[in-house]
């Protein structure tokens, strides 16, 4: 059995794209996860340390993002599921959808990825 954790809407501002008013000013940019683990006993013990702290890989997410400072929206989304990762062992597939809204007049520029742990 599987559960999954969703953080969905995350607003960071951060430098994202390789044109030169994207490497200058930083753009609000929207994330949502899906964290999949193994049935996480919290169904059963109602405590924090039997479930993945969603408080930490928010965090963690955002500061990566923001240190990074990509070109390309698709290592963003990399890095994001990579930070996610390293947050708890228990996370074996991380699904990420990141949306950049102001990429194009009208348009709403994303990636969605999905990556599995090795």
């Amino acid at each position: 059995m599987n559960d999954t954790i969703l953080l969905e809407g995350l607003r960071l501002e951060c430098i994202l794209g390789d044109l030169p008013h994207e490497r200058t000013f930083p753009q609000e940019l929207f994330l949502d996860l899906e964290l999949t683990c193994d049935e996480l006993p919290a169904t059963r013990t109602d405590a924090l340390a039997d479930t993945v702290d969603y408080v930490a890989v928010a965090e963690r997410v955002r500061t990566t993002l923001v240190a990074a400072r990509c070109r390309m929206i698709e290592r963003a989304a990399q890095l994001a599921a990579e930070a996610a990762f390293a947050c708890d062992s228990r996370i074996h597939t991380v699904r990420v959808t990141l949306r950049k809204p102001h990429a194009l007049p009208g348009v709403v520029a994303g990636i969605r990825l999905s990556r599995t742990r090795s």
